[in-house]
C-alpha cells in the first residue's frame, strides 16, 4: 500500500495539534496569487510546484488533506490539488476532531518544510476554475447552474457580508446551496441524501459551477456534488469577494 501524506488545516486558522506527521497548507498566507487584492486566489502552477516540492509532495503521493473543525477548508486544498493534476487527494471525513476522537496519534505542529524535497510537478487542468466573464456567461446558459455556499441571507442580501465594502445580495440566476446544508457537525452528509439535495436544484447533465465568499466553501459543495454522482464541476476563484467589489460593474440581484 501507498504510503499517506497527511496534509495539515488548509488555512491559517489551525492550533498547534495535528495529525502525526502532517504537513501544513495554508492558503490564507502562503499557498495563493500574492499579485492580486482578493483572497485565496488560486496561484500559478510554477508556484504551486515550488511550493508542493517544498513541502515534500510527490508526483505518486497519497494525499489527505484535513482541517481542525471538521470539513470546513479542506475541500479547497482537495480542489487546488485536482486543478493542478495531482487525483490522488481525499478529504477526511470530520477532520481533526473525528481523528482525535478516534484516539488516533497526534503530532505538536504540522511541518511548514520538509527535510526531504520532493517531485511533484503540477498540470493545471482546464475548467476546473472559471473567471468572472465565464460564469457571467454561463448565467445565461442553461447547460450551467451556478450554485451560492454563502448562506442564505448573505444570498438574499439581508445580512451584511463579511468583507467590508462589498455588497449584498447575489448574481443573477444563481442559485443558492448554503456549505451548511451538506455538513453537519463536521461531517460531510451521506451520498444518498446529497443527491436528494442536489437533485431539488439541478439536473445530472449540467455544468456545475460553485461560488461562495472567496472561494473557499464553494469547495465543499463542488466535495458535495462530487459525492452525490456529479462530475462536471468547477469553481468561481475570484467568487463574491470579487463580484460583489462596487467597481466590479457586475450584475447583483437581491430577493
Amino acid at each position: 500500500m501507498k504510503p499517506v501524506t497527511p496534509v495539515g488545516d488548509a488555512s491559517s486558522q489551525g492550533g498547534t495539534a495535528c495529525i502525526k506527521g502532517a504537513r501544513r497548507f495554508d492558503f490564507d498566507n502562503d499557498i495563493r496569487e500574492k499579485n492580486t487584492d482578493l483572497p485565496h486566489m488560486m496561484p500559478s502552477a510554477e508556484f504551486f510546484t515550488e511550493e508542493m516540492q517544498k513541502l515534500g509532495i510527490n508526483q505518486d503521493s497519497a494525499i489527505v488533506v484535513y482541517d481542525y473543525v471538521g470539513v470546513y477548508s479542506s475541500p479547497r486544498a482537495w480542489w487546488m490539488f485536482r486543478a493542478m493534476g495531482h487525483n490522488q487527494v481525499a478529504v477526511l471525513d470530520g477532520g481533526l476532531p473525528a481523528w482525535k476522537k478516534a484516539g488516533l496519534p497526534c503530532g505538536e505542529q504540522a511541518e511548514r518544510e520538509s527535510s526531504q524535497r520532493g517531485d511533484f510537478i503540477a498540470h493545471p487542468q482546464a475548467g476546473l476554475f472559471f473567471d468572472s466573464a465565464q460564469v457571467r456567461e454561463a448565467l445565461t446558459d442553461s447547460n450551467f447552474a451556478v450554485l451560492d455556499a454563502r448562506s442564505e441571507g448573505r444570498f438574499k442580501g439581508v445580512e451584511p457580508e463579511p468583507r467590508a465594502g462589498l455588497r449584498g445580495g447575489h448574481m443573477p440566476n444563481s442559485l443558492n446551496l448554503p456549505f451548511a446544508n451538506v455538513v453537519v457537525d463536521g461531517f460531510v452528509l451521506p451520498p444518498a441524501q446529497l443527491e436528494s439535495v442536489f437533485s431539488k436544484l439541478v439536473k445530472k447533465e449540467q455544468k456545475l459551477i460553485f461560488s461562495c465568499g472567496s472561494g473557499v466553501t464553494a469547495c465543499i459543495d463542488a466535495l458535495a456534488a462530487e459525492l452525490a454522482g456529479y462530475s462536471n464541476l468547477s469553481i468561481y476563484d475570484g467568487s463574491w469577494a470579487e463580484w460583489g467589489l462596487p467597481s466590479s460593474g457586475l450584475p447583483v440581484e437581491t430577493n
